[in-house]
């Protein structure tokens, strides 16, 4: 079932790392946790830290995650996810749950 939510049209395709990447984020966001991206380019050991960032820039032009602009430090970047994230997540949440039932 949750091959079948990827491959909907409603979500762009996600390699491995992407896929590995955006969940290691969404553990981070459930906690209530803010990303930035230097932490992020560190969160995934055996993966380099240019890998990871490539994986980032590809997630926002897939409109999976937006980057926010610290107020207090220009420089510093959030990562955060979008509503295509978040409908991606409860899509996969969903068929979870149902797999549970059956």
């Amino acid at each position: 079932m949750a091959q079948a939510v990827k491959e909907t049209s409603d979500f762009p395709a996600l390699d491995a790392v992407e896929e590995r990447v955006l969940n290691i984020f969404a553990i981070a966001w459930h906690k209530g946790r803010e990303i930035t991206v230097l932490e992020a380019m560190k969160m995934l050991p055996g993966i380099s830290e240019s890998t990871v960032f490539r994986r980032i820039k590809s997630l926002r032009q897939k409109e999976m995650i937006s980057l926010n602009m610290d107020e207090k430090d220009r420089r510093t970047r959030f990562i955060r996810p979008t509503e295509r994230a978040n409908d991606y997540f409860g899509m996969l949440g969903n068929c979870m749950k149902k797999a549970q039932q059956a």
